[in-house]
């Protein structure tokens, strides 16, 4: 089951990309002459439609990549504790080494150890969970910025 989670994380993630540059060609086409008016509402929707699907293409990456460290475990000999927690590590950090844990919202793949310390098994899931989460936020902020800019249009129009 976690084997084709990361399948469908990696498929969802190739989907992200590809939106991202289409939202980010559309986005760039507004610099182009015949662009739809009022332009800077379709600049906002579309910047935040970017980021969006920027954000989700971050975030699948991540969550195939837990997925996968997480189907490894138990999956034929030598899978236990989890590969990605002894796979590149020195032998001084996997002594002692027990069992992981792992998390979705955020992603990490924490290995522990008897003593009950903790060490990330991979620290590029520190950087997309920082990432896709700035995206997001940029994109809803965005997002609420362009209709609070057309109510307060609206606003505008009718104490006229």
């Amino acid at each position: 089951m976690k084997p084709l989670l990361a399948l469908l994380g990696f498929a969802l993630s190739l989907v992200c990309a590809i939106a991202v540059l289409i939202s980010a060609a559309r986005a760039a086409a507004m610099a182009l002459p015949g662009r739809p008016q009022p332009w800077p509402d379709h600049l906002l929707r579309r910047t935040a439609a970017t980021l969006g699907w920027a954000a989700g293409a971050v975030y699948a990456l991540g969550l195939a990549g837990v997925a996968w460290s997480e189907g490894e475990v138990g999956d034929g000999a030598n899978s236990t504790p989890a590969p990605a927690c002894r796979e590149g590590f020195p032998p001084e950090t996997i002594e002692g080494l027990t069992h992981h844990r792992a998390s979705y919202l955020p992603l990490r793949f924490d290995c522990v150890r008897e003593d009950g310390s903790v060490y990330v098994s991979d620290p590029d899931l520190v950087w997309m969970n920082w990432t896709w989460s700035a995206l997001a936020l940029t994109a809803a902020l965005l997002f609420l910025g362009m209709h609070y800019r057309t109510e307060l249009r609206g606003r505008r129009t009718a104490v006229r």
